[in-house]
């Protein structure tokens, strides 16, 4: 089932929409143009991931030597803590057994989708949706 979440123009890059859709809450991330979008519920305890904290990964090599990397890639769980990588939804604690589930997202031209109508119809101060 595919869901239109909005227009390109209304996240921006570094931003984030929460949206539902077949029954699931999924968080949208623009990073840089590119559209990832992740469950909204953290797999320890069920925190919302919307509202996490975006950074990157601060990472050494050795003692004293520090890099950060990967700027707005990694979303925070603001209830424990705990950090996915929003590119996979993999965790960065053990990537290959804990993750949030990711979803494809992508960009389509509005001429290109097409969107169920209702016919609509209006009665003295109310408005009718006929399905």
């Amino acid at each position: 089932m595919r869901h239109v979440v909005g227009p390109v123009a209304e996240i921006p890059p570094g931003s984030r929409r929460l949206v539902e859709a077949g029954g699931k809450r999924v968080v949208v991330f623009n990073l840089d143009g590119a559209f990832f979008a992740l469950n909204d519920r953290c797999p320890h305890q069920g925190g919302p991931l919307h509202k996490g904290p975006v950074m990157g990964l601060v990472e050494s090599a050795c003692p004293g030597e520090y890099r950060y990397d990967r700027r707005g890639e990694i979303v925070r769980c603001p209830w424990h803590a705990w950090e996915f990588d929003i590119r996979t939804g993999r965790s960065r604690f053990d990537p290959r057994r804990v993750k949030t589930r990711s979803f494809p997202a992508c960009i389509e031209k509005g001429a290109d989708l097409q969107a169920e109508t209702f016919p609509v119809r209006v009665e003295e101060d109310y408005v009718v949706v006929e399905l």
